[in-house]
């Protein structure tokens, strides 16, 4: 069985996937892998036996390309492995949405689904954006088949650093519902964040992501 295709559900897919949980300690964050400057760390939660997981990189972009790239919802199905289905539930304004999301996983596990909350601010001084992306309940009922995930946190933190550079810093927390071996998910969780950071980079090189302008966003 392909566990490692199980990973990519918990690291993204929260559309966004999509994702997400706010990061607590420094320290308490053990390094996982890198690849290309990409680092994945995770950390144990109390009373879960699915670790956080955390994602730090720097992007050759702008704070407005990667959120414009993080608020089109039906993009993510491109980027974020394993995505079935991507679908925008509701705009609330320009900075903030639900979404639907369905993940595709390997024969025998059931699909898991959610609905996000996404809402995006910036700090008017320092200009970080900030990302907060939980999963919510309701808004679409429980389908036949599909594991409804019920828990789920993410949090992302945008900081522009100049000449077109900006520092990611992503991290997640999941119960991801049903029945999923814990120790293959945290045994094999680093591979799928990578896959998706390094789709998202690529993402971010199309016109239409590159000269995106935000009116709430101040690059």
């Amino acid at each position: 069985m392909k566990f490692h295709k199980i990973k990519v559900f918990f690291c993204f897919s929260f559309a966004l996937l999509i994702s997400l949980s706010k990061t607590s300690a420094q320290d308490s964050w053990k390094f996982m892998t890198e690849k290309d400057g990409i680092k994945v760390y995770s950390k144990s939660v109390p009373e879960s036996k699915v670790k956080a997981l955390r994602v730090t990189c720097t992007l050759n972009t702008t704070l407005s390309a990667l959120v414009t790239l993080l608020l089109d919802v039906p993009a993510t199905v491109q980027w974020v492995s394993h995505t079935k289905s991507c679908t925008l539930l509701k705009r609330v304004s320009a900075a903030e949405l639900y979404y639907y999301s369905e993940v595709s996983l390997p024969w025998p596990l059931e699909n898991r689904d959610f609905v996000a909350h996404v809402k995006v601010t910036q700090d008017k001084t320092t200009k970080v954006v900030t990302v907060d992306a939980p999963a919510i309940p309701g808004i679409v009922g429980v389908k036949k088949g599909i594991v409804r995930v019920s828990h789920s946190l993410g949090y992302w933190t945008i900081t522009p650093l100049g000449n077109g550079k900006v520092k990611v810093d992503y991290s997640l927390q999941v119960d991801p519902g049903g029945i999923i071996p814990a120790w293959a998910v945290n045994a094999l969780s680093s591979q799928g964040p990578l896959d998706s950071f390094m789709e998202m980079r690529k993402m971010l090189q199309r016109d239409a992501y590159k000269n995106a302008f935000l009116s709430f966003i101040e690059n």
